[in-house]
C-alpha cells in the first residue's frame, strides 16, 4: 500500500532535469508538499502524444477515460502490478499509458500496542525515488474542447525484504535502466511484470516518524523528522533485499 507521497520541490526538478539529460526550459514547477495525499495533484513524467518526454501534473486516483467522471467511489490511486493487466479500470493505461512519478519518499504505517506507526522510507542517500504509475485522461462527453482531466495510479508489488515487515505491499520503485524500460511503450505488460513485481532496486532508508504525519492536513516539515535510529533495508543487489541493518551498526 502507498498512501501517502513526500515531495521536496528542488530536489525532485534536479532529479528530473538529471533525468533528461538536457536543460529543461521552464524548469519543471514542483512545489513542496511534505504529507501528500491521493486526490492532490502530483507532477508526473510520460511520454506525450509526439514521443516526447514531458513532466506535467496528474490527479493521483486514476478516473478512467470511459468513466462517467471523477469519483471516489473506488480506491484506484494504486495498482496491484500482478493484476493490472486484466483490469477493467487500468488494464488499457498499463499497455500504453505508463508514467514515472518522481518522489522524494513515501509514508508507511505499522501496529505496535494498538497505535499506527508511521516510518519514512527514502533513498539510503539523498536520492529520490521513481515510482512506476499508469495514467489516463477523461473528458466530458460532447465537451471535447475543454482540458481533459489527467489522472494516475501508482504500481504497488509484494513486498521486498524488511519492507514486509511494516506493510505486505509496496509501491513499484524503479531505477534509472528500469524507469525508461517503464515509459517504452512498445514492451510488452508480460515481460514489466516478470522483470519488476517485488524488485528492490536500490536500498532504502527508513525513519520512525512523528504520528503529526497520519494527519495529512499537516504539510510542514515535521512530518518526515526522524524520532529514532533509521533501519536500511538492502537493495536485491545488496544481499537480495534481506538485511534489516542498524545504520552504524
Amino acid at each position: 500500500m502507498c498512501g501517502r507521497l513526500n515531495i521536496q520541490g528542488k530536489q525532485l526538478v534536479q532529479m528530473v532535469m538529471d533525468f533528461l539529460e538536457h536543460d529543461v526550459y521552464p524548469p519543471p514547477d514542483i512545489a513542496d508538499d511534505y504529507n501528500l495525499a491521493p486526490t492532490q495533484s502530483v507532477s508526473v513524467l510520460r511520454l506525450n502524444d509526439e514521443g516526447s518526454l514531458e513532466c506535467r501534473p496528474m490527479r493521483w486516483w486514476l478516473t478512467p477515460s470511459w468513466s462517467p467522471g471523477p469519483s471516489a467511489r473506488f480506491q484506484t490511486f494504486n495498482a496491484r502490478i500482478e493484476t493490472a493487466a486484466s483490469s477493467k479500470a487500468f488494464g488499457a493505461p498499463f499497455a500504453r499509458q505508463r508514467c514515472v512519478v518522481p518522489i522524494s519518499g513515501y509514508y508507511e504505517w505499522t501496529s505496535k500496542a494498538g497505535q499506527k506507526v508511521p516510518f519514512f522510507i527514502r533513498g539510503q542517500g539523498e536520492q529520490g525515488l521513481w515510482l512506476a504509475g499508469i495514467w489516463d485522461a477523461w473528458q466530458p462527453r460532447g465537451v471535447p474542447q475543454d482540458e481533459p482531466l489527467y489522472s494516475f495510479a501508482l504500481l504497488t508489488s509484494a513486498a521486498r525484504g524488511g519492507l514486509g515487515a511494516l506493510h505486505p505491499r509496496q509501491p513499484l520503485i524503479l531505477d534509472g535502466a528500469g524507469t525508461r524500460q517503464w515509459l517504452d511503450a512498445e514492451r510488452q505488460t508480460s515481460v514489466l511484470v516478470e522483470q519488476y513485481a517485488g524488485r528492490l532496486p536500490i536500498s532504502l532508508r527508513l525513519d520512525p516518524v512523528s504520528s503529526w504525519v497520519n494527519n495529512a492536513r499537516h504539510k510542514g516539515e515535521r512530518c518526515h523528522q526522524a524520532i529514532g535510529p533509521p533501519e536500511l533495508i538492502a537493495s536485491d543487489d545488496q544481499h537480495g533485499a534481506r538485511s534489516l541493518l542498524q545504520e552504524g551498526g
